[in-house]
């Protein structure tokens, strides 16, 4: 018994041992969510991802990603993204249970798959720092970066962050690299119907992207601006 109470000890230290390096290389590892405030991100989780399954097939891993500010975005763009991605952005504080009620009433409603019911941030922070896996500790991360972007950065600026480093197409990052690859224009001069066809890449930018010919992204694009038509409501908030 004595032997088998020592053995038990040693585990549960080694455990709580385990868990304490852990937890320190976590600290350690963690983003400085505050420089964000003022700093533009060096680079994102994503793009390295992107670059490194490039390189892993023989190609260079190059991007196209030039950094716009908030207000030299179009406004058509800010919406279409909004009503496409997170309609309630500007009302919740990361996270929105509602968000997916109104997802599945919108599919309903235009008779189409529901959109993600992940917010802007929650998809910034996952854009940033983490990768696309759904398992319960990326999840977890997630949820405390969701967090602290909301507490410590203004609305307009984790949007502004968000339209830099989501991904608009194979490649292409940020609203000034796609506007000008698929309009030759800035991202200041987008008109609504370039706007939903940049918004609607984002579930799915492997595949969607202004000029592709899918059925799929083509309803998509409609539903955006349908939804555009319908959201009056965003012109005070941007």
């Amino acid at each position: 018994m004595r032997r088998r109470r020592g053995w038990a000890g040693r585990l549960i230290a080694l455990a709580l041992l385990a868990a304490a390096i852990w937890m320190g290389v976590e600290i350690w590892r963690w983003p400085a969510v505050g420089r964000l405030a003022t700093d533009r991100p060096a680079t994102t989780a994503f793009i390295e991802r992107y670059r490194a399954q490039q390189r892993a097939t023989g190609r260079l891993g190059r991007v196209a990603w030039t950094w716009t500010p908030y207000s030299a975005i179009s406004p058509a763009l800010k919406r279409a993204v909004l009503v496409g991605e997170d309609i309630g952005f500007f009302s919740h504080h990361g996270f929105a249970l509602a968000e997916m009620q109104n997802a599945l009433e919108d599919a309903l409603r235009d008779r189409e798959l529901p959109r993600g019911a992940s917010t802007i941030t929650q998809q910034l922070a996952k854009n940033l720092w983490l990768s696309p896996s759904r398992n319960p500790l990326r999840k977890a991360r997630e949820a405390i970066l969701t967090w602290q972007l909301e507490r410590t950065l203004s609305k307009r600026r984790i949007l502004e962050l968000y339209l830099n480093v989501v991904e608009f197409g194979p490649g292409v990052y940020g609203a000034g690299a796609a506007s000008q690859r698929y309009f030759g224009k800035a991202a200041g001069d987008l008109d609504e119907s370039e706007a939903a066809q940049l918004a609607a890449t984002l579930p799915n930018p492997s595949a969607w992207y202004p000029g592709a010919t899918s059925a799929a992204y083509r309803r998509r694009v409609a539903s955006i601006e349908r939804r555009m038509g319908r959201a009056t409501f965003l012109f005070k908030q941007l």
